[in-house]
């Protein structure tokens, strides 16, 4: 009779690192290559396979939910980056909504769907820098470490997921001032100063002069203050992956 246990070993290894893979743009998510992700997934899982303790009776029932329970886990871990990245996207609709350029999209290259412009580059911006300070090893740490925390087996929920949850969005929206605060806290001071010159000069047309003169002074900004996002992403990564974990460890 052939031994099926360590196909189910490896099966079973195989849901909590492929939720990483397939929900990270750090792993390539969903414009890498199919059989890259493949191949990195089935990587992940044999190095992992002599580490971590896979229990050696499952009945279907039983299976089943463990699959479901390392689904959560791997969605979990990876939710922490995914509130940053859509930390900075949501900081770029700010800032071109200021700018001007809210209706100015391009097909985004981490999801395939149309999305701003600035909030595009505000989001591929914070993948290089994770790129950069090694943030993807950084999460594979943080998935092999979670075995031991959370090992292989079933489990339940606690009771405090709605207030994680809520956290979690909270941080979107932080990051997202955070980012898009140097660009919208100039155009304030622009748009107050437009209209003061509107009221002392009238015959100016500032409301056709205004376009061009929020769109320069915005680009300035944001050109001058870019470089601080890096530094600020850099310090932020640490947090975010904290936080995927804090969720993750609520299915325990």
């Amino acid at each position: 009779m052939i031994d099926l246990l360590p196909v189910e070993r490896l099966g079973l290894l195989l849901v909590r690192p492929g939720m990483l893979v397939m929900s990270l743009p750090l792993f390539g998510s969903v414009f890498a290559p199919m059989a890259l992700r493949v191949g990195l997934l089935v990587l992940l899982a044999t190095m992992m396979l002599p580490a971590v303790a896979v229990p050696e009776t499952f009945g279907p029932a039983g299976i089943t939910a463990v699959v479901a329970r390392e689904a959560l886990i791997g969605l979990a871990l990876a939710m922490g980056i995914r509130t940053l990245i859509a930390g900075a996207e949501f900081g770029g609709h700010l800032a071109s909504f200021q700018i001007g350029f809210g209706y100015a999209s391009l097909v985004d290259p981490q999801t395939g769907v149309r999305n701003n412009l600035l909030s595009s580059f505000y989001s591929l911006l914070t993948l290089v820098v994770m790129f950069g300070i090694n943030a993807h090893h950084d999460v594979v740490r943080a998935l092999v470490l979670s075995y031991d925390v959370l090992p292989l087996g079933q489990g339940g929920v606690d009771g405090s997921m709605a207030s994680m949850v809520a956290r979690m969005l909270g941080a979107v929206f932080v990051v997202g001032v955070q980012l898009a605060a140097p660009v919208v806290i100039v155009l304030v001071v622009v748009e107050l100063a437009l209209g003061l010159l509107s009221r002392a000069a009238p015959t100016l047309n500032l409301m056709a002069q205004g376009f061009p003169i929020r769109l320069l002074v915005g680009l300035l900004a944001m050109a001058a203050t870019v470089r601080v996002i890096p530094g600020l992403v850099a310090g932020l990564v640490p947090a975010s992956i904290d936080l995927g974990a804090r969720l993750a460890v609520l299915f325990r």
